[in-house]
């Protein structure tokens, strides 16, 4: 069988027929090998990570730099995304000696909230705990723990327990003593309110739940007052 492909004065009369279709042109094969080797290329570093990026840098062409360069800093972006996203979520215990570096020093844009406590104080075990929920909560705030006199030297017990906030080594608030947590009644929704407050948690709370416990009280009080019908009745008793 005649291939229809090739080069005769019958083919070409096929062809202008409609016989047989157009004659296909090859394509050059340099040309051809190159496209696909470019798409190869984009291939590849289209789905490198930010390491494989820096190990195959040298086996790239000169005209794939400015893609590779734009492929490597969205994998940057992405890479410091996800650790700022997550970065803690437990408590870390310090000490004097590591004060600057874990708190001054934290980073930017970094919040962190440090709890001083003392062991067989009730308040500050409880907080202790309220802080490992809210770690667990807010990854991307920095909590952190430590003995009061280990951190500050002759720190008075009387302020115990005390809580800083800070952001990029510049304190945002202080909480000093018993009396400003309202004693172990505290909540860890109170507590994760008061921080959302000084801009340290995004909390999801639409109200300060320490109000709602504040309106139910003054309710029952209310509930259990005698009207005052009923007590010109008591007093005629």
């Amino acid at each position: 069988m005649q291939d229809p492909n090739e080069d005769t004065e019958w083919n070409d009369i096929l062809r202008k027929k409609g016989i047989l279709p157009p004659k296909e042109e090859p394509k050059d094969n340099e040309e051809e090998e190159l496209v696909l080797q470019q798409q190869s290329v984009v291939k590849t570093y289209e789905d490198m990570t930010l390491d494989e990026l820096e190990e195959n840098e040298d086996e790239f062409g000169e005209e794939d730099e400015a893609a590779i360069e734009m492929y490597r800093q969205k994998r940057l972006a992405e890479w410091k995304a996800a650790q700022m996203k997550n970065v803690f979520g437990t408590v870390g215990e310090i000490s004097g000696q590591d004060y600057i570096k874990e708190v001054n020093k934290a980073g930017e844009g970094i919040w962190v909230v440090l709890h001083l406590y003392k062991q067989g104080i009730p308040l500050c075990a409880l907080i202790n705990q309220h802080m490992s929920q809210l770690a667990r909560k807010f990854p991307q705030t920095k909590f952190l723990k430590s003995i009061s006199t280990t951190c500050i030297p002759n720190y008075p017990d009387r302020n115990l327990p005390t809580i800083f906030v800070y952001l990029e080594g510049e304190m945002k608030a202080q909480f000093i003593g018993p009396l400003v947590f309202g004693g172990m009644n505290l909540k860890v929704e109170e507590l994760e309110w008061r921080l959302s407050e000084t801009g340290a948690v995004t909390t999801d709370l639409e109200e300060n739940p320490k109000k709602k416990i504040e309106d139910k009280l003054m309710s029952s009080i209310r509930c259990s007052m005698p009207t005052r019908k009923d007590s010109s009745e008591d007093e005629d008793d």
